[in-house]
């Protein structure tokens, strides 16, 4: 099976245990992840299949989207619901309307400092694993951009609670909003619960249940919830391609240039993928070659 799944990824389980799973389902060693989401995340996770997790680089996948609870009050040793609080404080202040407020303070391009809980390697180690040992190191801030902060509710109280849509980039933590969130109030705070909703095109109404695949995969019809790589592709820029050109890529030649920036989808007389070029020294050039 040549593809594109999308999974809605249960909580409690790592992305590499999805991939897992479903290389079990599919019987091929060939199956990729798209980005990885936290094991108490829930929601879409973009998986290739066989040749396609070729496409894993060029799969449109920005922004990514997400519905964060923030609790206020309290903090924790991971940022998150699954930590150890580390500390308390008064947020009954916090209402909605300086929620709103603050949440548009962070919108925009910014550096953000990656959290010790995340996977990012400093001295060939991944954070985690220094952060297990009580380890706490210094780590570089990283470009990241915060397309939208909507509130979607919100619950005060003595440990008020923001259900929060996110739009953002690769690599951003939603965890590390949340914080600086709580800190920008006046307060503590950590991410309650996350959910992805979208990855690029790919959304939530997408994604099948691992429930579902298992279901799929007994009736030997998991290859019909593949996205074939030219739909898999179909947001990004496309060229058309005749007989000539087609072939041409098949064989890992280059083509007359494109004229568009980046990578674009060159899709063959017959609807399908051939290959994924980009413009470079007067051509349009091979990046990856599906035919």
């Amino acid at each position: 099976m040549d593809g594109v799944l999308v999974c809605d990824k249960p909580g409690g389980m790592t992305s590499h245990d999805v991939v897992a799973r479903v290389r079990r389902l599919a019987g091929q060693r060939r199956v990729g992840h798209g980005g990885t989401l936290d094991p108490p995340a829930t929601g879409v996770l973009v998986l290739a299949l066989g040749r396609a997790t070729r496409l894993l680089p060029f799969l449109p996948t920005e922004p990514k989207r997400y519905l964060a609870e923030v609790a206020f009050g309290a903090e924790t040793d991971t940022l998150d619901a699954t930590g150890t609080v580390t500390a308390t404080a008064d947020a009954t202040g916090v209402d909605e309307a300086r929620v709103r407020a603050a949440l548009a303070g962070f919108v925009g391009p910014q550096l953000q400092v990656p959290p010790m809980v995340s996977a990012i390697k400093v001295g060939g180690e991944r954070l985690y694993a220094k952060a297990r040992r009580g380890e706490e190191v210094d780590r570089a801030p990283r470009p990241v951009v915060i397309h939208e902060l909507e509130l979607l509710g919100f619950t005060g109280g003595e440990r008020p609670r923001a259900t929060v849509e996110v739009a953002c980039s690769g690599g951003t933590y939603v965890r590390s909003v949340a914080a600086d969130l709580g800190q920008a109030l006046g307060t503590l705070a950590h991410l309650a619960g996350l959910r992805r909703t979208a990855v690029g095109r790919f959304t939530e109404d997408d994604a099948h249940s691992l429930g579902e695949l298992e279901q799929l995969a007994a009736g030997e019809k998991l290859a019909g919830a593949l996205l074939d790589p030219a739909a898999a592709m179909a947001s990004t820029p496309t060229r058309a391609l005749n007989p000539e050109e087609a072939a041409a890529l098949a064989n890992g030649r280059a083509i007359v240039p494109t004229g568009r920036p980046g990578p674009v989808a060159a899709i063959g007389p017959d609807g399908r993928l051939v290959a994924v070029v980009e413009d470079r020294d007067g051509r349009a050039r091979p990046r990856v070659v599906l035919a």
